[in-house]
């Protein structure tokens, strides 16, 4: 798998994501401030959704799955490719995180995902029981990722709080990725902190 990772920077540097999470945490709303930066009313995504958003030099291809139960026995299927792995988090629901930590860690233990880096979305911000990064780090169990490049913003997809931020994180460590695979590039400068995503008709 490491070469044809490998492979995948080095042409276009399209970069696949997988966006998951349990139902209802806000998925396919932050897919579409992502592609189209603007609120868009949406129903529960039964199997997936796919866009394309350039950032950069980057173009994503984000795959939104379905995240009801009878769905996520699906994700796997999903797994062979991806690079990025986008996973979004109700933070005003404590009662499921649990449940999320479970499932976040079932996809992280596959072997089709060990080089997948993970940018984890704790959504709904807004709403007065969200509650702060340092405790969804805590109770997702965060803290004990190690080999794997990480990270947790706190979001609101509707309005687009902290969702840039993200996107400006994950677009550096793809930079310093692929500079480590490119030996001509090795001291450039990343100046992709503050880029915005760019729809891709």
């Amino acid at each position: 798998m490491g070469k044809a990772f490998s492979k995948l920077f080095k042409k276009n540097k399209d970069v696949r994501v997988l966006m998951l999470g349990l139902d209802n945490a806000g998925k396919s709303t932050l897919l579409y401030r992502i592609k189209l930066k603007e609120t868009v009313q949406t129903i529960p995504t039964v199997g997936f959704s796919v866009e394309s958003v350039k950032v950069d030099d980057h173009r994503y291809t984000i795959w939104d799955v379905g995240g009801q139960v009878t769905i996520r026995a699906l994700w796997r299927h999903y797994y062979v490719g991806t690079q990025v792995v986008i996973y979004v988090v109700d933070s005003n629901d404590l009662d499921r995180l649990e449940e999320s930590k479970q499932q976040l860690f079932m996809v992280l233990n596959d072997p089709e995902m060990q080089q997948a880096i993970l940018l984890v979305y704790a959504n709904k911000s807004d709403l007065p029981q969200s509650r702060p990064v340092a405790e969804i780090t805590e109770k997702m169990g965060l803290d004990q990722i190690v080999n794997r490049k990480w990270s947790i913003f706190s979001c609101c997809a509707l309005t687009g709080e902290g969702v840039e931020q993200g996107f400006a994180w994950l677009n550096q460590e793809l930079f310093k990725s692929n500079s480590k695979r490119n030996t001509t590039t090795a001291n450039g400068t990343n100046n992709s902190k503050n880029i915005v995503p760019t729809p891709v008709n």
